[in-house]
């Protein structure tokens, strides 16, 4: 009864979430919308017993919409990110196509004869999800990620051309502060 109420609690939140990126008037409403979207669907998948897949997913849009929520902070300010906008830009023919997809897919899922299970599931359902997944490709994969988190930190350092410390110099001994505008607290 439990796993049944969380399932359908989940679902409901995560429909609903999805649907508020739509709905949403700001970039960053919109982004945090998703993420709470895919985050219910990964405790869905979690629920279903398929840790792997579902930690992956909730993770991995965690960081997606960390990472967007900085660069939407540097290069446009929080004010343009909070500004007023749609997300869709073609109303009418997004509503038939999402109604369409919507159709389509639930006959599909509702029509298909399923196939039976024909043998009993592995001892280890993550680890064979993995090995399905990635083959002999997963220590390759580890180091993808680690190089693709190197990577992001290397970009905001290097997109910010100066930090606070810059204005005291290489050394911070410079007195008083090379601050490109006067004023702060003190002065």
């Amino acid at each position: 009864m439990v796993t049944a109420v969380t399932f359908w609690a989940l679902s409901v939140a995560a429909v609903l979430a999805g649907a508020a990126v739509f709905q949403v008037n700001s970039m960053a409403r919109a982004s945090y919308s998703l993420a709470v979207s895919f985050i219910a669907v990964g405790l869905l998948v979690l629920l279903q017993q398929q840790n792997y897949v579902g930690v992956v997913t909730i993770l991995m849009m965690v960081m997606e919409m960390a990472v967007m929520a900085v660069y939407m902070v540097m290069f446009m300010g929080m004010n343009p990110a909070l500004m007023p906008m749609s997300m869709v830009h073609d109303k009418r023919h997004a509503l038939a196509t999402s109604v369409g997809v919507f159709v389509l897919l639930s006959a599909g899922v509702l029509l298909v004869p399923w196939p039976a299970r024909r043998a009993a599931p592995p001892a280890d359902v993550t680890a064979a999800l993995g090995e399905e997944l990635m083959g002999p490709k997963m220590l390759a994969m580890a180091g993808v990620g680690a190089v693709m988190a190197v990577t992001i930190v290397a970009g905001v350092v290097l997109a910010a051309h100066r930090t606070r410390y810059d204005r005291f110099g290489d050394d911070l001994r410079r007195r008083p502060a090379d601050d490109p505008q006067r004023g702060g607290v003190g002065r």
